[in-house]
């Protein structure tokens, strides 16, 4: 028989179930499972043992824990597999927030209502500093590295279904993106110039780069003759304080910018003053060496404080605050509304599908729909005109 039911004492029965033959031994597999309740609960409990077999979903119980789990996959897969400042961030959301709430309960226990209540507490409290809730986007995050946790484990048949996958995380409110038009990006500039930072705030804001592409730019990737750079690499500060050379963002994040002339002028000076300044001082200049780096010995700028600078040349400039990220989306926006094409906008900035540009710059569409339905109707009022009224003879 398949499986068998033994009554053991008074609410108590213990299920058999066999597994068949082990083709490395020979011998017969089974397993056993306690159920304390009536025999119509242990009735109940085999038939769902058997359908599982039946389905090739049956995986044989374990006392591990959530928290054994999520420690195995991050050692085991998210560390060998992800770029090292992502690895930071699903390990800081793993051992700060997801192993304190849910890490006690059985792997095979947890259930999508323990994450869903998890969401709501974290939304309500769940700030390490005691000071309120975490924002949707956030307690998104910890969906998005639980959901693939438990999704790598039924890749590898340790769980039978991703309980996640029937779990609503909340709702991430977007935020009205801030940005700079053309005068700002001049008053801040023209702040800028008396700062070492002229130069990479200059790139930045004419060439929509990430601020880790900015600062992973060597000088083998400028091409003064052609007027264009190349992104080959972004680098990373980790929080132990090593730099990490990294792939772009995306997989098309690998690309060549065009310069503007603005830009090729400002990026040819710099490098006339820091090959100037490196001759004076004796200091190998190798194409190699990254644009914007300590001269003394070449190493990298720290991210941290490229940041610091943009915000306290901002408020010297007495301009609107936007993070050093938004000088991105201000250069994308400004390029839209003077028309370039949504196609080469999201090639300039290395996105991985002109939809995402589409849908993160909605706020400009509609500007450039209405020109289009305009220029289509001038197209007909253009041909009404051209024709002539025939004479009546």
């Amino acid at each position: 028989m398949r499986g068998t039911i033994i009554k053991r004492s008074e609410n108590s029965y213990r299920i058999k179930v066999s597994l068949g033959k082990d083709l490395t031994s020979g011998k017969y597999k089974a397993y056993f499972e306690t159920v304390k309740g009536t025999k119509a609960d242990s009735q109940r409990r085999l038939r769902e043992l058997l359908t599982q077999l039946d389905k090739g979903i049956f995986i044989k119980p374990t006392k591990e824990t959530l928290a054994d789990y999520l420690n195995s996959w991050l050692k085991d897969y998210a560390k060998p597999n992800c770029a090292p400042r992502t690895f930071e961030s699903y390990d800081m959301i793993v051992k700060l927030h997801l192993i304190p709430a849910l890490g006690s309960i059985s792997l095979l226990s947890l259930q999508p209502q323990d994450i869903q209540k998890y969401y709501a507490k974290a939304l309500d409290s769940g700030r390490r500093d005691g000071r309120g809730g975490l924002s949707a986007l956030t307690v998104r995050k910890h969906h998005r590295v639980l959901f693939e946790a438990l999704r790598y484990g039924v890749k590898h048949e340790v769980i039978a279904r991703n309980v996640a996958e029937a779990v609503d995380p909340p709702r991430a409110q977007v935020k009205e993106m801030q940005i700079w038009n053309a005068h700002e990006i001049e008053r801040f500039l023209e702040k800028a110039k008396s700062t070492p930072y002229y130069a990479l705030f200059h790139l930045n804001l004419f060439s929509g780069l990430r601020r880790s592409e900015i600062l992973g730019l060597k000088w083998a990737d400028m091409d003064f003759m052609f007027g264009q750079l190349s992104v080959n690499r972004a680098l990373h500060q980790l929080k132990d304080g090593r730099y990490v050379f990294g792939a772009p963002k995306t997989a098309k994040g690998k690309r060549k910018v065009s310069l503007t002339p603005l830009s090729l002028e400002v990026m040819q000076e710099y490098y006339k003053e820091q090959k100037q300044l490196h001759d004076t001082l004796e200091i190998p200049f190798p194409d190699e060496r990254l644009v914007f780096c300590h001269i003394e010995d070449g190493k990298p700028l720290r991210p941290n404080t490229i940041t610091r600078a943009w915000t306290s040349i901002g408020e010297k400039a007495g301009l609107k605050h936007i993070r050093l990220h938004d000088c991105r989306h201000s250069h994308a926006s400004l390029l839209l509304k003077q028309g370039v094409h949504p196609k080469i906008v999201s090639e300039r900035l290395g996105h991985s599908s002109v939809q995402i540009t589409l849908d993160t710059y909605s706020h400009v569409t509609p500007g450039l729909q209405a020109a289009a339905a305009k220029g289509f109707d001038e197209a007909f009022t253009s041909g009404y005109n051209d024709r002539r009224v025939p004479e009546v003879v």
